[in-house]
């Protein structure tokens, strides 16, 4: 079963489809198809079979200079664009010249001191504050932790997996002992809500990509469970499937901008600035950048030197063995 596609136009609707076809996500999906329609708007409505390189370079100019966006911003309107011509369209665009690159410059992360992180954390509660220790304690995305599932966890080992991360790529981060019993005592509450969702008739999870066919009854399996479930059922807007979703991540956003508020820490802080944080305090503590670098999963380690500057210090943030020596030993 498969909800009718609702989007302003059969040609969007085809968009759409092919996404849907090759698994992309909800998310995704509607990121793209609003840069679609935004790149045809701009042209008056001009179908994008009528375009041409030029027209997409103007649109992409446009982007940069009038509306200042991004670096990140751009580039998911030129993949959106590209996804629309390669495979819906079927007509690869060719080199395209002349755009305006979005040339924002970068900026420092916004990290917490470690006396700024107890006092956030302290302003928390629930599920709210469990989940905040995940980002600061695992160095997880916001997106990461909202969609954990039971699988993901690894108490024996003291790891949580993350599968399909940013840039579908898989790692596995370390597991906070402080948090072991915080989440064991979780999904014991977590369980009690599924298990009355079976016994209701409900209690199948969305799974990704084609897994439900493969495996049609991994969806009703504890493992598969959202470690963040919603409190309420939902319909499901691709399949008509009511079925419990994880927490919107809107509300914990919410609830760390309003904790970082009461305790008056005035830095531009998010969620974000949790991940930012294990980053750097981790770097101060003596971890050597490559072990950051994976538990981060940045492709490149020059994305992960930025914390070294946050930190002031050379040599890629590398302690020396010498400190401490001389005022222990007496030399």
């Amino acid at each position: 079963m498969s909800t009718p596609l609702n989007y302003d136009s059969p040609f969007l609707n085809s968009v759409a489809v092919a996404m849907r076809s090759r698994y992309y996500s909800i998310r995704t999906e509607k990121a793209y198809i609003d840069w679609i329609k935004r790149l045809i708007l701009f042209h008056g409505k001009k179908h994008p079979s009528d375009m041409d390189e030029s027209d997409i370079a103007k649109f992409l100019s446009f982007l940069a200079i009038k509306r200042d966006v991004a670096p990140a911003t751009q580039k998911q309107a030129l993949n959106a664009i590209n996804f629309l011509y390669k495979v819906v369209l079927e007509k690869p665009m060719g080199q395209i010249n002349g755009i305006a690159r979005s040339r924002k410059s970068a900026r420092l992360p916004v990290v917490f001191t470690v006396p700024e992180v107890v006092t956030v954390l302290r302003e928390l509660n629930g599920w709210h504050w469990l989940a905040a220790c995940l980002m600061y304690g695992s160095g997880l995305r916001l997106m990461e932790c909202i969609r954990l599932r039971v699988m993901n966890l690894n108490f024996n080992h003291r790891a949580i997996y993350i599968f399909d991360g940013k840039g579908n790529k898989n790692r596995i981060v370390t597991m906070p002992d402080d948090l072991i019993i915080p989440l064991q005592r979780h999904l014991e509450g977590i369980k009690n809500i599924f298990e009355n969702d079976l016994q209701a008739g409900f209690g199948e999870v969305y799974l990704p990509f084609a897994l439900n066919r493969k495996y049609p009854n991994a969806g009703r399996e504890w493992a598969w469970q959202y470690v963040f479930p919603a409190t309420e059922r939902s319909i499901d807007p691709r399949s008509g499937v009511e079925r419990r979703h994880h927490v919107d991540e809107k509300a914990l956003q919410r609830a760390v901008k309003k904790a970082i508020r009461k305790t008056g820490i005035s830095k531009p802080a998010s969620c974000h600035t949790f991940r930012h944080s294990f980053a750097t305090h981790l770097l101060e503590r003596g971890m050597d950048i490559r072990t950051v670098q994976e538990q981060l999963g940045h492709n490149d380690v020059r994305t992960t030197q930025i914390y070294t500057h946050v930190l002031k210090r050379g040599g890629n943030a590398v302690i020396s063995p010498l400190n401490g020596l001389l005022q222990n030993s007496g030399v």
